[in-house]
């Protein structure tokens, strides 16, 4: 019996491993099943970053993420950020995922959701930052060689444009608003955007609300609710 139940006790080990390394947690309530995804450091691509720098894999969060909206287990889904940002393309096939999720999502900006943190913050159903996090909106850079070109530069625009479309759709904030944060000059030293902490970034409708931990919780329940309520029955037709 003991030999019988060897397995299932190391692969639960396993599993539990795998989400104390991926910096996730699951929790289980009368009110529903949450999974805490925490997206940190820079966002690797794919380029491997040095063992010292604090990074969020796509390779390792994006069937996380598939795999967690296919799960009858799980209710609803934390993500917890504090990014620097990192490679353009990665942080945005992450930030479509969540985006495309049926199930109930909300974010939470803690510290900072820099660069392409910004579209991954909106991407959930309700986004939320604290008062002390920041966000640091700027135009697209690229590290390496760079070929001085017309094409290079229609290139920029064109990932430009991918995120700005992504932002405005998934926040209540406008295009145009959103791109002149991205290209105001005087405000940060040797370079252009914008640095808004957390008031500023709701006034401005790029996250809704200020709130904590608890808030963030409050309303993922509330959407997970919201979800297993019975569908309005329609009235009766009358004779």
């Amino acid at each position: 019996m003991d030999e019988e139940s060897r397995p299932c006790r190391e692969s639960g080990e396993t599993v539990q491993q795998r989400m104390e390394d991926l910096g996730s947690a699951l929790s289980r309530t009368g009110q529903g099943t949450v999974y805490t995804l925490t997206i940190i450091g820079q966002i690797e691509g794919h380029q491997v970053l040095p063992e010292t720098a604090k990074s969020t894999k796509y390779e390792h969060v994006m069937p996380l993420l598939a795999g967690l909206e296919q799960s009858e287990e799980v209710d609803g889904v934390l993500i917890l950020l504090n990014t620097v940002g990192g490679d353009t393309e990665a942080g945005l096939a992450i930030a479509e995922l969540i985006a495309g999720m049926k199930k109930p999502t909300v974010s939470l900006v803690l510290g900072g959701g820099h660069s392409i943190g910004v579209p991954l913050a909106v991407a959930a159903k309700t986004s939320m930052i604290v008062p002390s996090a920041s966000m640091t909106v700027h135009p697209v850079r690229m590290n390496g060689t760079v070929i001085a070109a017309p094409q290079t530069f229609r290139y920029f625009d064109r990932i430009q444009e991918r995120i700005v479309s992504f932002v405005a759709k998934n926040s209540g904030i406008s295009r145009k608003k959103f791109l002149g944060l991205m290209l105001k000059t005087g405000e940060m030293a040797a370079d252009v955007g914008s640095v808004l902490y957390g008031e500023e970034a709701v006034k401005l409708g790029l996250i809704d609300r200020i709130g904590g931990l608890k808030d963030a919780l409050e309303a993922l329940y509330g959407q997970i609710a919201a979800a297993k309520a019975p569908p309005e029955e329609g009235g009766a037709e009358e004779k």
